[in-house]
């Protein structure tokens, strides 16, 4: 009976000490957890990590979002893409970090048979979905448009680019998944194991939450306010996006999407509402999502899904 006594006695201190172990462990990540928000590459992020490094991590992430949209921005006098666009077809040097993403535009243009296609800035102005001035455009507006979209056309070398004479370019559709796994790599640099942020649509998972578990990340309704379904994530890049997002009613009553088909010229037409891309890194989710969203066939489902490249 006394050595029952005892043996309850010691696993009620070691029960004790593990909870309190637990406890003391839970309150150390609570207080190495860093948050931090910014609005760039024309959209909201968010960002929350864990760990001893965090803070530090996520005033690098700023820094680094900060410098690339200063080299990727369309419309900022003195970037990499500005520059390009305003080039009158002359060969011009660009940063590396501008012609890694660009060499990688036009992997994904030819891997998608041409339905991402970077060279469709001036079609999407057409339309106005780069303004508040949304609008259908002519046909003879978009055909002479269309003369200069064509990724093949660019020439890169290097860091040496040359874009056509009346061709202009555009990251945005490749840029935030390329952006998320840059700031994966600064995060894992300060040994942070434990993060989410999100660049817009795209979400990035490092790990899963302090406590273990998986990340629980909603996938909005595009016919409602509420979500479809809740997604258990861990170690991944979730990428949503759909027409539902930006679009304008045209005087024929019919809907206009902002995701356009470089074939046509017009919004790509298909019963996809909104496409949910799970992959390995936010790269490969935008090549995905593109290609998945701007196909001109006929679904019966409002909402798709694609996991690739998950580890």
């Amino acid at each position: 009976m006394k050595r029952y006594k005892i043996f309850v006695a010691v696993m009620l201190s070691v029960v004790t000490f593990l909870l309190s172990a637990c406890t003391n462990e839970k309150q150390n990540t609570e207080e190495q957890k860093a948050e931090k928000s910014m609005f760039a590459m024309n959209t909201f992020m968010t960002f929350q990590a864990y760990g001893e490094e965090a803070q530090t991590a996520l005033e690098e992430t700023e820094d680094r979002i900060t410098d690339l949209e200063n080299m990727w921005s369309v419309t900022r006098k003195g970037s990499d893409i500005y520059t390009a666009n305003h080039s009158d077809g002359k060969e011009i040097m660009i940063q590396k970090e501008t012609a890694d993403l660009i060499s990688f535009a036009l992997r994904m243009s030819e891997q998608t048979g041409g339905m991402l296609d970077l060279s469709i800035y001036p079609v999407l102005c057409a339309w106005g979905f780069t303004t508040d001035n949304k609008q259908i455009p002519s046909a003879d507006e978009l055909e002479s448009l269309l003369e200069n979209v064509d990724y093949r056309k660019i020439q890169l070398e290097g860091t040496s680019l040359v874009i056509p004479d009346g061709m202009q370019i555009d990251l945005g559709a490749v840029g935030k998944g390329y952006a998320a796994d840059l700031v994966t790599e600064i995060l894992k640099e300060h040994h942070v194991e434990s993060a989410l942020f999100s660049l817009g649509g795209n979400i990035q998972a490092v790990g899963s939450k302090p406590d273990g578990s998986s990340w629980q990340l909603g996938i909005r309704d595009p016919l409602s306010e509420g979500n479809i379904g809740i997604l258990q994530a861990e170690d991944c890049a979730v990428v949503t996006s759909g027409a539902y997002e930006n679009y304008f009613v045209g005087e024929d009553g019919k809907n206009y999407g902002h995701i356009l088909n470089p074939k046509t010229g017009y919004p790509a037409e298909n019963d996809l509402l909104s496409v949910t891309i799970i992959s390995s890194q936010g790269r490969l989710s935008d090549r995905f999502l593109q290609r998945y969203m701007s196909w001109e066939v006929r679904k019966r489902k409002t909402t798709g899904g694609i996991r690739t490249g998950l580890k």
